[in-house]
């Protein structure tokens, strides 16, 4: 989207000479009034000249005076001349312009939103608890001013003020981010399942573990969103992440079980090794001969042994072994 903010072109000039000239023009106002009055007590010619110029000099010291701007880095002045836009004004330091031109400060530096975790649906439709973290900041300055409703916003009390401060066009930003943010945040959730429902299917992206790919998913699905606000996402990214309350003990017996069969399925990998490993090596070294009867037998112990989840107690045999 094309932007519309160019720099203001108008004539600005310092503001120490200017603030120099304003003394010496209030000076001259109030010496010009204070000897009208008194020549004109005293009956003198120039009375009423001199208290008009003085007149004259305190409305021009009034006017000189409202000219005067101070930029700090990283902020902005957006130049307004009887509603016609005149460009961005972001020389920093003390300066003076036409005092009819109405200015709008802006500030151009990273603010920081930890929005609270909201109750969405992931892709499966089991509700899940997410929050983020974004740092945002102004881009593009006529955007901000003309493309949205950012000089009226609503308090607590929803009554509509209109306000020029900079810290209050700042929090109408933020509220329009964490709107949009919030409606994002729904969107980008949406299209992925918090986990697994099949473990071996590992192309499955989810909302636990693909928090890159969708932390870009997300700050590009904003960045699109705030384009018309002339805002920029510096950073997006998921901070927390569960389950509703409502399953989320459900859910964790599942993991549980999950858990417990991946862990089961390592300990019969295991033990059904070991057990190969026994045979081959009384067969290679010729240490005992077993049939079939015999080997079945000793298998099904080893397995019982290995696989047990408590200590078994061994049984010796004090009879003899027929071969």
């Amino acid at each position: 989207m094309e932007t519309k903010e160019f720099a203001f072109k108008g004539q600005a000039i310092n503001g120490f000479v200017m603030l120099t000239i304003d003394i010496i023009v209030l000076l001259a106002a109030i010496a010009g009034i204070v000897f009208g009055i008194i020549r004109l007590d005293e009956g003198t010619d120039g009375g009423g000249f001199l208290l008009g110029s003085g007149i004259v000099l305190a409305l021009a010291f009034i006017l000189i005076s409202c000219g005067f701007i101070q930029i700090e880095p990283n902020e902005a002045r957006v130049m307004m001349f009887f509603g016609q836009y005149k460009g961005t004004f972001t020389r920093v330091g003390f300066s003076w312009v036409n005092p009819f031109i109405i200015t709008k400060k802006l500030s151009f530096r990273a603010r920081n939103i930890d929005a609270e975790p909201i109750k969405v649906n992931d892709k499966t439709g089991n509700p899940v608890m997410i929050g983020m973290m974004l740092v945002w900041k102004l881009k593009d300055t006529y955007k901000a001013i003309f493309e949205i409703d950012s000089e009226t916003m609503a308090d607590n009390n929803d009554e509509v003020k209109v306000t020029n401060k900079v810290s209050d066009l700042m929090m109408a930003f933020e509220r329009f981010v964490r709107i949009q943010g919030d409606a994002a945040l729904r969107h980008v959730a949406g299209q992925y399942a918090y986990d697994r429902a099949d473990e071996s299917d590992t192309n499955e992206q989810t909302l636990r573990d693909n928090s890159e790919e969708i932390n870009q998913l997300l700050e590009r699905t904003l960045d699109e969103r705030l384009e018309m606000a002339g805002i920029e996402i510096v950073e997006a990214r998921i901070n927390y992440l569960a389950y509703a309350p409502e399953i989320a003990a459900v859910m964790l017996r599942r993991q549980q079980a999950s858990a417990i069969i991946s862990a089961r399925e390592k300990i019969v990998e295991g033990a059904v090794s070991m057990v190969d490993m026994a045979l081959r090596k009384l067969n290679d070294e010729q240490v005992v001969e077993l049939d079939e009867d015999k080997k079945a037998a000793m298998v099904t112990n080893l397995m019982v042994v290995l696989c047990s989840e408590t200590n078994t107690q061994p049984v010796v045999n004090s009879g003899t072994l027929n071969m």
